[in-house]
């Protein structure tokens, strides 16, 4: 059995630094003093193989239980990432095959092992208790029918309003969440704030299940690169965990300044007193910032050079040193085509969308004709938005 840290201080940071809302803080403030190892759950569904920072806001809250002693569980969604949680979406989400579930679970433990300690992690599965031919005809069946006039849920509401229906199997995914506590006998549960009602629906089913019921713990919602959506890699406004360290840094240093603060808090191990001893010029804050997170998941030698890197780049107008090479074995091709084969983007259509919106360079003159046919031998280098450049070898 692990030594549970019971330091007043550590435990009044885990309880207030980086939470929105405990349900009950009380209760769970002398579960903490107690001095006995609580189960700590979160759930989370693979229904992408990356991760981001968004994503480690409640990883790092995880830690801090870890850090105490408790033991953290994490309950890999490998059955209701094949459901999909309605929360936030406003038509229903695509189902997964159990094929893409088992892609993305490939590498998300060892980009979580960036943030926590996955030795000491329990690991779970829910597809181990879901997982059988009555609960998939159930599942099936569940799908066919509507229950859009008989549900209140905020986000549900919306769906209605716009005309949207709602599936049986969706409103069904609190419960199969709540059900998770019951067979890993959570003490506690954390997520986002958008987890709220799913969490809460844990405590109902615990209760149904006559176990004593957990508190509850939620974090901010990360925003995410453009300052208003929740970071998420389908928005494009999001820092990965395996960015590149220059990327990386790069993307912090687009923050809004208006969010600097906010980062600091939920993003990097900077304590109270050091954040609001930081520089009062946004751009020496975000350069400070930048270099937490960039350290946090690359080390302190990468974020040194990511940070020289980026002052060079964008303080000095130098180009980037590291600049990444490609041949081309075409004498001329068009702009669109051009980004396409040095894989500046992944597509015509996102090329040409690219250009239009003003955001390539060629040999530093900005280009905004994607039909435009360019001599290959002429190019020396392309650039894609602020960070992004290739070489041309000739």
């Amino acid at each position: 059995m692990a030594k549970i840290d019971t330091n007043p201080e550590k435990v009044e940071r885990l309880l207030t630094r980086g939470v929105a809302e405990i349900i009950e803080k009380d209760h769970l403030r002398a579960a903490l003093m107690s001095g006995k190892q609580l189960r700590v759950k979160l759930g989370i569904d693979p229904t992408a193989p990356d991760l981001h920072i968004g994503h480690a806001v409640v990883l790092r809250k995880l830690k801090e239980f870890q850090d105490l002693g408790h033991q953290a569980i994490l309950i890999i969604g490998s059955f209701t990432a094949q459901i999909g949680d309605p929360t936030g979406r406003s038509i229903e989400r695509r189902i997964l095959s159990p094929e893409e579930v088992k892609r993305n679970l490939k590498s998300f433990l060892k980009q979580a092992s960036k943030i926590i300690n996955v030795k000491k992690l329990e690991t779970r599965y829910n597809a181990d208790w879901f997982k059988s031919d009555a609960v998939m005809k159930v599942i099936e069946l569940s799908r066919a029918g509507s229950i859009s006039q008989v549900l209140h849920r905020a986000d549900f509401k919306k769906r209605i309003a716009e005309g949207n229906d709602i599936t049986l199997l969706e409103a069904m995914y609190p419960l199969f969440q709540g059900y998770d506590s019951v067979m890993v006998k959570a003490d506690i549960e954390i997520g986002g704030t958008d987890q709220t009602f799913n969490l809460l629906m844990g405590r109902r089913v615990q209760r149904h299940f006559k176990m004593a019921e957990q508190d509850i713990l939620t974090v901010p919602l990360l925003e995410g690169l453009d300052g208003v959506d929740k970071m998420s890699k389908s928005k494009g406004n999001y820092i990965g965990l395996t960015d590149e360290p220059a990327n990386m840094f790069g993307k912090v240093m687009s923050v809004k300044d208006e969010l600097v603060e906010k980062y600091c808090k939920l993003c990097t191990d900077l304590s109270d007193a050091e954040i609001a001893a930081l520089p009062a010029h946004p751009k020496d804050k975000k350069l400070r910032l930048a270099r937490e997170i960039t350290l946090l998941y690359h080390g302190t030698v990468a974020a040194e050079k990511a940070g020289v890197g980026w002052e060079a780049q964008f303080s000095k107008g130098e180009l980037p040193t590291d600049i990444p090479e490609v041949r081309i074995d075409v004498h001329a091709a068009t702009l669109t085509e051009l980004l396409v084969l040095t894989q500046m983007a992944p597509s015509k259509s996102e090329a040409r969308r690219l250009i239009e919106q003003g955001g390539v360079k060629v040999n530093d003159v900005k280009k905004t004709d994607p039909t435009e046919t360019l001599d290959v031998a002429s190019v020396n280098f392309i650039q894609v938005g602020p960070r992004k450049f290739v070489k041309i070898n000739h």
